[in-house]
């Protein structure tokens, strides 16, 4: 970990507009509740750009306390794989235009389901709230095990 500045981490999927920005705000929950400084961002390999988050993707974190509504999609760029520390994906698809983006970054790009025994995490659009609150629950545990298997902050270290 940088001693220097918080840890970043930025999620991908294809749109930024359901998995991605789920996982981004859990992230940054969770790193609140336990008081670790980290900076969180989210992108989309598809280009979107100002996009809010999907209506389904709101109300399942609304139902956690957690407030969706700011969040605008943003297009995958080389400077935000750059700025990231760890880049954390959905797919493999996602992991391949990560690297073919910014090849430096192969080794701080993961497969998010990888740290709740997935390979990847599946998209919920065009399901059913449902649908959704799984894909939430599934990226809330994947998020946790992922930050838990962190160095702690140097700060609480």
């Amino acid at each position: 970990m940088h001693q220097d500045r918080p840890l970043r981490l930025l999620f991908i999927c294809t749109g930024n507009i359901c998995r991605s920005p789920m996982a981004e705000y859990l992230a940054r929950a969770y790193a609140q509740d336990r008081g670790w400084p980290i900076e969180v961002r989210s992108a989309s390999l598809m280009g979107l750009n100002g996009n809010p988050a999907h209506p389904n993707a709101v109300k399942v974190l609304d139902e956690i306390d957690i407030d969706l509504t700011p969040h605008r999609a943003q297009p995958l760029t080389p400077e935000l794989l750059e700025w990231a520390d760890w880049v954390l994906v959905m797919e493999l698809a996602h992991s391949r235009g990560a690297r073919d983006m910014l090849p430096a970054k192969d080794e701080n790009i993961l497969l998010l389901g990888s740290f709740c025994g997935k390979l990847e995490i599946d998209d919920p659009l065009g399901g059913w709230k449902r649908r959704f609150r799984k894909s939430r629950d599934e990226i809330d545990e994947c998020v946790r095990n992922f930050m838990d298997r962190l160095p702690p902050p140097s700060h609480l270290g």
